[in-house]
This record gives structure tokens, C-alpha cells and sequence, in this order.
């Protein structure tokens, strides 16, 4: 029974000496993952595309895409278009996304016309 105790005492003593702190600096991603990070971000958008159809409202485009990141909006004549930009697919290394990386979602006066560069190119 001492044996025991002496035992458990000893684990107790030695797991707090291997504790320790770790402490996480920056926005929760750090250099080694981030590759993964924008990876999975890709992937879930492309699939998160082939769910749109056309004349979704733009709440329900930015439920099912989550947030843009890029958007451009104007009016013209009597339409208001807004440009969603996510990201799809990977171009440079630098760790910052780009348009160029990024499909395009256009929406004309509340309803999803269209997608991609065609979609872009035509509004």
C-alpha cells in the first residue's frame, strides 16, 4: 500500500514537471499549416460552387459560399451588381490570395446570374 502511494506521488510529481506553456502568436495560423489552410479553403469552395443554381438570392449565395474574399459592387442603369471573388484555385506561393486565384460570383439586382470568368467577362 506505501509502495503504491510512494508510486502515485512520484507520477503526480513528475507529469507536473513536464508541463509547460505554449504560447500561440498571430490570427491561429501559423507558417507550417497555413498551405493546409488555404488548401481545404479551396476545395470547399469548388465544392460549395457546383451547389449554386441560378437566381439564388445573394443571402443564399453567401449562406452556402461563406464569406468573399474579394467583392466589387456598382450600379448601372437601373441594375445593382455585386461580385463575390473565392478562392479556388492556387497560383503563386507568397501566402496571400489574389483575384487571379479566385472565381468570380456574379449577382444582378439580388439574383445570381452566373459564375466564373464568362459570367464576369459578360456583366
Amino acid at each position: 500500500m506505501k509502495t503504491n502511494l510512494i508510486g502515485l506521488a512520484f507520477i503526480g510529481i513528475t507529469s507536473l514537471g513536464l508541463t509547460g506553456c505554449v504560447i500561440n502568436v498571430g490570427e491561429g495560423e501559423s507558417g507550417w499549416d497555413s498551405k493546409v489552410s488555404w488548401e481545404k479553403t479551396q476545395i470547399q469552395n469548388r465544392a460549395n460552387l457546383t451547389r449554386l443554381s441560378l437566381g439564388m438570392s445573394r443571402e443564399q449565395v453567401q449562406v452556402l459560399m461563406g464569406q468573399a474574399d474579394f467583392n466589387e459592387a456598382y450600379i448601372e442603369k437601373d441594375k445593382e451588381v455585386h461580385v463575390l471573388f473565392y478562392r479556388t484555385q492556387h497560383v503563386k506561393g507568397d501566402g496571400k490570395t489574389t483575384k487571379d486565384e479566385c472565381t468570380p460570383v456574379v449577382i444582378s439586382n439580388d439574383e445570381l446570374v452566373g459564375w466564373g470568368e464568362k459570367a464576369y467577362s459578360n456583366i
